[in-house]
């Protein structure tokens, strides 16, 4: 049993996508195209950039990231909302080549709004991070893969879940360290750069 309600009728949803068509081309369906991957690159580079700068964050950076991505996923099997590129009443939105998977909530903005808040003080990646998850989001709407409100439920439940994570990164972190020291020494973070996780 579905358990959506018809988002393609809510008037914010048909906003945003006569929003994004009045600004549509070519060029720019490519480049969101191609940026909407580009986590596959940011992520690991993200993870690399923490640990190279010995930050434990890096463990609860990590679990964040496979719970909210676990949580967004449960969440799509229960409600199974279609996406809104394979809505016949929204043939007139901007869109490729849509995907099969389900809408509610935006996976993107589920796993990826709340990783910023394990940055901590790293101010310019912070905001580098913010900049192109804007990008990100947006391109979501724009592509016509996911509604406005997958997107903003989908930052909610990743700021709720990620302060949660936030609030017990200092446990998650030296549970962790202790576990990789265990497994691989070599790759283990030194004690004394939990100060930098605050």
């Amino acid at each position: 049993m579905n358990f959506y309600i018809l988002p393609y009728k809510i008037s914010i949803n048909l906003w945003a996508f006569h929003a994004v068509q009045a600004i549509a081309s070519p060029a720019l369906t490519s480049f969101m195209s191609l940026l909407s991957k580009s986590f596959l690159v940011v992520l690991p580079v993200l993870v690399l950039y923490l640990y190279l700068r010995k930050n434990n964050n890096v463990y609860s950076f990590i679990i964040a990231g496979l719970l909210l991505f676990a949580v967004s996923d449960l969440i799509k099997i229960i409600v199974k909302e279609p996406r809104p590129c394979n809505i016949a009443e929204l043939s007139w939105i901007n869109h490729i080549a849509c995907e099969n998977t389900f809408s509610f909530p935006s996976n993107h903005a589920s796993v990826l709004t709340g990783l910023v808040l394990f940055l901590g003080k790293h101010k310019y990646v912070r905001v580098l991070y913010i900049a192109w998850l804007a990008l990100i989001l947006f391109g979501r709407i724009y592509l016509g893969l996911h509604y406005f409100t997958d997107v903003i439920v989908g930052m909610a439940i990743s700021i709720a879940i990620s302060a949660i994570i936030l609030h017990y990164k200092d446990r998650i972190n030296k549970a962790s360290n202790r576990i990789v020291r265990i497994i691989m020494p070599a790759l283990a973070l030194k004690e004394h750069a939990e100060q930098k996780t605050k």
